[in-house]
């Protein structure tokens, strides 16, 4: 392959305390963190909303919120909660199924008051990072190249892309380097609600099969969630073996997903209860990936840790989804993935585990923080983690942090971690075990 390298000049557009890079629930919620506590913020998204998932990747509804007793992504999350689904709560959303185009409301409006500048469709590129400090990070925008500094960096971009371009180091994948299979979501139209209430959706997949209805058997259909009177949001398919990281494989899967979508709208129109008249009318933008990098912090959250329900010393919030890793196609795989995901790994009513404020630290760096799906753990936390409410959690301590960091002018691991609590805790964030070492 042919080679060779040009030098330009470019334009270093802005000067802020803090930068976010990626708008999704974690970059979200950082960056209103941050500005509310009085830094200077720049938020770069690549798509044209905010949200990530939740929006332009039509993901259904939000996963675990409580233990059974708390309400774990407190804070910034229970305000997002609230302006979602305000006296629609009980009614269209009884599954948490998350309308879109008003939670991409409800983000302009928290991004907007906050008094954070942002630009969408705007892609990191390059980073320049010397001596364990980030100095500047390089986006791609419709106007050509520009350059943003700034005090703090905050990655959550998912894939954990401006903490490599700096040279962090991060794993991908279980002990093989495989990652989860990845689904393309969809919409859909014209469903009987009332009837579909409390049927078992995949009950009759195995008939399927018999029939050769799929092309592949894949027998773990998380469903279509309720998001309005008619509507539903389906998390269904999934593309095996897809290296997120890997354009082509993600532009292939993309293709293949949208393919087999048209199998589970007749397969829902035969078996499913409410769904005999329903219609497909739509999928994502971009493919729901569940695993890339994991970008190695001062701390790797683990498995032993979510065994034991550990607690912290620094620890920013606490969460209980249990372990979710997607299986390989495979009768025997997905029994196995059914008894860890329903017995092995999941807690007890008020049960959680702890996040240490060390996870959210890239390791070897001064001024850069990461938050989200790339933040330091292992596979198996990763894959309780990575969901919407466990971002908000992360988001807005990793915000909190980089404001203390810019503030105090010390390194991200310096900050005084009791402070970091403390505004966590007065702006209403689930943290019991800083409320007990504090009385």
């Amino acid at each position: 392959m042919d080679s060779f390298s040009y030098q330009r000049e470019i334009p270093v557009k802005y000067e802020v305390d803090v930068f976010v890079g990626g708008g999704g629930p974690a970059g979200v919620t950082a960056a209103v963190a941050a500005a509310r506590a009085g830094s200077s913020v720049m938020l770069a998204e690549n798509t044209g909303s905010f949200g990530g998932m939740g929006t332009v990747g039509l993901v259904p509804a939000y996963m675990q919120i409580t233990d059974g007793i708390h309400l774990l992504c407190a804070g910034l999350g229970k305000e997002i909660l609230d302006r979602l689904y305000g006296d629609k709560t009980g009614k269209y959303c009884r599954k948490m199924g998350i309308h879109k185009e008003t939670l991409k409301r409800v983000y302009d409006g928290l991004i907007t008051d906050a008094g954070v500048e942002y630009q969408l469709m705007t892609r990191i590129v390059d980073v320049k990072a010397e001596n364990g400090r980030v100095e500047y990070v390089i986006l791609a925008a419709k106007e050509g190249l520009y350059a943003v500094k700034a005090k703090v960096y905050i990655d959550c971009t998912g894939d954990g892309d401006l903490c490599v371009m700096a040279g962090a180091g991060y794993r991908e994948g279980d002990e093989n380097g495989r990652t989860m299979p990845s689904t393309l979501c969809s919409y859909w139209t014209n469903i009987d609600w009332k009837q579909a209430e409390g049927i078992d959706q995949s009950s009759c997949l195995e008939q399927a099969f018999e029939e050769q209805l799929f092309e592949q058997e894949d027998r773990h259909l998380p469903g279509v969630w309720q998001v309005g009177e008619h509507e539903g949001g389906g998390n269904c398919g999934h593309a095996y073996d897809v290296d997120a990281l890997n354009t082509t494989q993600v532009s292939r899967a993309m293709v293949h997903q949208r393919r087999i979508l048209p199998q589970y709208e007749m397969y829902y129109q035969k078996y499913v209860p409410g769904f005999r008249n329903a219609v497909l009318v739509g999928t994502a933008d971009v493919l729901g990936i569940r695993a890339s990098r994991r970008i190695e912090g001062d701390y790797v959250l683990s498995v032993e840790d979510y065994e034991k329900r550990a607690v912290f010393e620094d620890e920013i919030g606490r969460y209980a989804y249990p372990i979710d890793i997607h299986p390989p196609m495979g009768a025997d795989n997905f029994r196995r993935f059914s008894e860890e995901y329903n017995k092995k790994y999941r807690y007890g009513k008020g049960e959680s585990y702890g996040i240490p404020y060390r996870s959210l630290v890239v390791r070897n760096f001064d001024n850069l923080l990461v938050a989200g799906r790339c933040v330091s753990c292992d596979h198996y936390v990763q894959a309780s983690i990575r969901v919407m409410p466990g971002c908000y959690i992360m988001g807005q301590a990793a915000g909190t942090a980089a404001h203390l960091a810019a503030a105090g002018d010390c390194a991200a691991r310096e900050i005084p971690v009791r402070k970091l609590q403390k505004m966590l805790a007065d702006n209403g964030c689930y943290l019991p075990n800083y409320a007990d070492a504090v009385q």
